[in-house]
């Protein structure tokens, strides 16, 4: 998981026990011959109508004590299982229900929600096109097939499926706004606001398109419009889930605008049950509140989201250190990889391992280290104590950097160096391993790196962890340009000595990611290749987490161009007269 909310609201057709759904299933009913399981049904029913998941499971389950083999009793239990949140029990339950029930289609069109619910497009796939096959004219398993084929990056294919169904249906908002979510995750921010209006022409209420233009304005360095289109889609009717995420997507629109207070407050939506991403904590200790007193208390901090995401909040680590003075005690819980650079970091805390599963399409974190024994007053994630810390920019603290490399591995790595080319040592690093669909586009393509590569008198030190081999050699065969590889060091998995390497350089140039972060972290010299509207800017032209980062921003998303000829110009200026040293921004 990333600090980056979801952006695009849930756009597949159909819920579990919608009001349309409850009538197919009634119809269905009263086609029942075994009049046995009838009454039970109709409870089940009854009770799912009035969102008592519980009750509609224990009617359900006292049909098929009678008939284990009635598809519609499978299908109530499954739609009471889905609403519990119960997503594994419920697949199997909506299985079942459509293999005693295979006329039933619409069993298939939820089947393929929730597997899509749970990540599992490529299943979901095969639902949406059985239930295609029945429904050949019907906008839901077009609109939802194309959903599929988007979150697998098969853009053209899932174009292909909604101009057809437009042709066929050219007033149907649902399908306009699918086409723009299409163009999102892609990057194509503006030319997906015309699809987003085009929906909201055709119904001047439809939440999913006004919220979904927010997430484009906001990519569009618009925080402002974003926010209030967020707004008036909030005040519209949707699914709880829907609700939680548009309330995620509002904190960051908020926060990109710099109003910090209630952004960090309103970040507290990323823990809602309703929110389908929400990292689950299990802990039985009391949770902390920003009014609590911290002196001489015990706090334990899970560090949360992405690895970027544990570096970029720990930023508050030494406030909180300082609050809870000699006699209090911080027991921070990172990811294992950062474990020794914090402690060395943060001598006084003790740092440990937290441990991460998937739990039925549930993310769960917990601290295995914990005992009965050990005492804890109070836990936190580590991002809401923002909303203590960071209330404001002025807040941040101009320090160089919070994270301490091992001296003796910089001093390792700048002798090191010296076996590279000539020149000022300038580490880059230009793609993540998770490359896909909206993350894409916050990357520019390594072919525009080219100016920056061919500055002259500069040695280029490749930090890009996994496989860069075919990246190192296009630079090699059409620039002419050595990219040097750290000899011994695993990029991805020795942070720690990836830390003294950043300290060792002479400048890292980068986009925002788990490398760059640590970087600057550590006080390095870092040019950061930013996007439009990201929001951990916090409304600012700098980035107040680290004072000793430069930011570049490209003029819109995909016109990498511009940023990158700018950056070859300011490495040219920085290094006119071979010298070795990058100042912090002004």
């Amino acid at each position: 998981m990333s600090a980056e909310p979801s952006l695009c609201a849930p756009d597949i057709v159909g819920q579990a026990g919608s009001p349309r759904a409850m009538r197919r299933l009634q119809d269905a009913i009263a086609d029942l011959r075994a009049l046995s399981v009838e009454p039970y049904l109709r409870q089940s029913v009854a009770a799912l109508q009035a969102e008592q998941a519980q009750e509609a499971a224990q009617w359900a389950i006292k049909a098929l004590e009678r008939d284990e083999r009635c598809g519609m009793a499978w299908y109530c239990l499954a739609i009471a299982r889905e609403k519990a949140g119960d997503f594994k029990g419920s697949l199997q339950c909506y299985e079942s229900a459509l293999a005693l029930s295979p006329e039933h289609v619409e069993i298939a069109n939820n089947l393929g929600r929730l597997a899509y619910r749970m990540g599992m497009s490529d299943l979901a796939e095969q639902f949406f096109r059985l239930y295609l096959q029945r429904h050949p004219n019907a906008f839901e398993p077009s609109n939802n097939l194309a959903c599929c084929l988007r979150d697998q990056h098969r853009y053209a294919e899932a174009i292909d499926i909604l101009r057809s169904a437009i042709e066929a249906d050219p007033e149907n908002p649902m399908l306009w706004n699918t086409l723009g979510t299409v163009l999102t995750d892609q990057g194509e921010f503006e030319a997906s606001v015309t699809f987003f209006n085009e929906a909201l022409r055709l119904d001047d209420g439809y939440v999913k398109a006004r919220y979904n233009r927010a997430t484009a304005k906001l990519s569009l360095g618009d925080p402002h419009g974003a926010l209030i289109d967020c707004d008036e889609a909030l005040a519209g009717q949707m699914a709880e889930h829907e609700r939680a995420t548009m309330n995620l997507a509002r904190s960051t629109m908020l926060i990109a605008q710099g109003r910090l207070k209630e952004g960090w407050d309103a970040y507290e939506a990323r823990l809602s049950h309703h929110y389908y991403d929400a990292l689950i904590y299990l802990i039985d200790r009391p949770a902390w509140t920003p009014d609590m007193a911290l002196e001489g208390k015990t706090l334990l901090v899970f560090a949360e989201q992405g690895l970027g995401d544990e570096v970029l909040f720990a930023n508050v680590v030494p406030d909180v250190i300082q609050a809870l003075g000699p006699s209090g005690r911080l027991i921070l819980a990172v990811e294992q990889r950062l474990a020794p650079l914090f402690r060395r970091s943060f001598p006084t805390a003790r740092i440990e391992a937290h441990a991460t599963y998937n739990v039925d399409a549930r993310t769960v974190r917990c601290a295995p280290f914990l005992t009965e024994g050990d005492v804890v007053d109070a836990w936190a994630p580590l991002g809401a104590l923002l909303r203590r810390f960071r209330p404001d920019l002025a807040a941040f603290p101009d320090r160089p950097g919070f994270l301490t490399p091992d001296p003796a591995r910089v001093a390792h790595w700048r002798a090191a160096l010296e076996a590279a080319p000539q020149g000022p040592k300038v580490g880059i690093l230009w793609k993540s391993l998770k490359l896909d669909g909206a993350r894409l586009r916050y990357f520019s393509p390594f072919d525009f790196w080219r100016p920056v590569l061919a500055t002259p008198g500069v040695a280029f030190v490749n930090l890009q962890y996994g496989d860069s081999a075919a990246e190192t050699a296009q630079a090699a065969r059409e620039l002419g340009v050595q990219l040097w590889r750290p000899p011994g060091l695993d990029l991805k998995e020795d942070l720690d000595d990836l830390a003294a390497l950043t300290l060792a350089l002479d400048l890292v140039i980068a986009p925002a990611n788990a490398t760059s972060n640590i970087a600057a972290a550590c006080g390095a010299p870092v040019w950061l290749i930013s996007t439009p509207g990201a929001w951990p800017k916090l409304g600012a032209d700098r980035y107040p987490w680290y004072p000793s980062v430069r930011v570049f921003n490209p003029p819109a998303f995909n016109d990498w161009a511009p940023v990158m000829d700018e950056i070859t110009q300011a490495l040219a200026a920085a290094f006119a007269n071979n010298g070795t040293q990058v100042t912090a921004p002004s």
